[in-house]
């Protein structure tokens, strides 16, 4: 027997249906109302060019729509060949080349260079002498960024040396063989066998990381800053570089050039002038003030020696108040490990010497009072060594 469906059962049914769709759509309505609300992800790209202008579309002939300058982030909206469609924070869209911007990942890179170098000491500090970039590592073809102004005040934290970008050789010409002997001619009276050239030797750079007024790091060239020197102090370099000079002490001199008669005596390290050298100074010096003469005279000298920076200043207890003390890295060895990330240079066996001065005094101080080795004496025995052998 065959069983009518019940007039109730079948309006039960169509409830149902009507209730689940109703709810599936409830949801692809809720679905696309999520998807409009979360704002598309576009990547972020950085200008490091001084200025550059967008354009309104790639071509030979377009229109700028707005400038961009040196740090600014843009917004990516398309791809495109060498060229990126970007937005600016005042929504100006246009065109830009992608040579004229870095990447997010570059920029985490230089952030994260900022942040490593963020509380490291203060080896000296510095003035641009025109406007540069900041690199990321050592180096002429590595990524750059910042672009800081020229009489630009920077701290000097880290110092590295690294070949300089040379030019590729030129192309060796083919050297021609000397052929058979001519009939009549004595054996072995051919010509003997070009030498090849001797490769030309590896020119070094020296780079300094510095750190800008806005906490900026990067790395640039140890030609483009010069080291913030007291003119009266920077007279006697006699021919070397000052690295770092440190105020140590304060006099009062009633007849000082100063307007407070206070007078600075510092303590300076000083290099060679030559790139590419296995420590940072060879030679450390104190100038004090003379009361009786009121000028600049040396109190404490030791050179040569192969130093490390930083130089510390610092003070200690002593009979009567506290009296300045200075400290410094040598090389217990000619054993130095070079960073092969940055070309800095470190003591594989780092001792620290101390001194303290008192008036115009200045005494060795520490546990480790034993004999500071000089470069002249290495030199020697490495030239003794070398005469011994040719003797053999």
């Amino acid at each position: 027997m065959k069983r009518i469906p019940s007039p109730f059962l079948l309006s039960v049914q169509s409830i149902r249906s009507w209730a689940a769709g109703l709810l599936v759509l409830s949801f692809l309505m809720a679905a696309g109302g999520c998807n409009r609300m979360h704002k598309e992800h576009h990547d972020t790209v950085y200008v490091w060019t001084r200025q550059m202008y967008l354009r309104d579309r790639v071509a030979a002939v377009s229109n700028r729509v707005a400038e961009v300058v040196n740090g600014q982030p843009l917004e990516v909206l398309e791809h495109g060949r060498r060229f990126l469609k970007v937005k600016t924070e005042k929504n100006e869209i246009g065109w830009i080349p992608e040579r004229a911007v870095i990447d997010s990942k570059v920029y985490e890179r230089f952030t994260q260079l900022a942040g490593q170098y963020r509380d490291s000491p203060v080896v000296a500090n510095g003035t641009l002498r025109d406007e540069v970039y900041v690199h990321l590592t050592p180096g002429r073809d590595t990524d750059r960024f910042y672009l800081l102004p020229e009489n630009a005040k920077v701290q000097m934290l880290q110092r590295a040396s690294v070949p300089k970008a040379q030019a590729a050789p030129p192309v060796a010409q083919p050297v021609p063989q000397p052929g058979p002997p001519r009939a009549g001619s004595r054996s072995g009276s051919g010509s003997q066998p070009a030498k090849e050239p001797a490769a030309p030797p590896v020119v070094m750079e020296d780079w300094w990381l510095v750190r800008d007024s806005q906490g900026h790091a990067g790395w640039l060239l140890g030609g483009r800053v010069d080291v913030s020197v007291p003119d009266e102090i920077a007279q006697y370099a006699e021919g070397q570089r000052i690295v770092g000079a440190y105020p140590i002490a304060k006099v009062h001199d009633a007849e000082a050039p100063t307007p407070d008669h206070e007078v600075v005596e510092y303590v300076t390290a000083l290099s060679p002038p030559t790139a590419g050298l296995p420590y940072d100074f060879d030679q450390i010096r104190i100038f004090t003030w003379s009361l009786k003469r009121h000028r600049y005279e040396t109190a404490f000298r030791l050179h040569p020696i192969r130093g490390y920076l930083p130089v510390l200043v610092s003070s200690e207890p002593a009979p009567g108040g506290s009296e300045p003390v200075f400290s410094f890295q040598i090389s217990s060895s000619a054993d130095v490990a070079i960073d092969p990330d940055t070309g800095i240079a470190r003591p594989a066996a780092p001792r620290t010497i101390r001194y303290a001065l008192r008036d115009t005094q200045v005494r060795r101080i520490g546990p480790d009072l034993a004999p500071i080795p000089i470069i002249h004496e290495a030199k020697a025995k490495e030239a003794a060594k070398g005469a011994k052998m040719s003797r053999r």
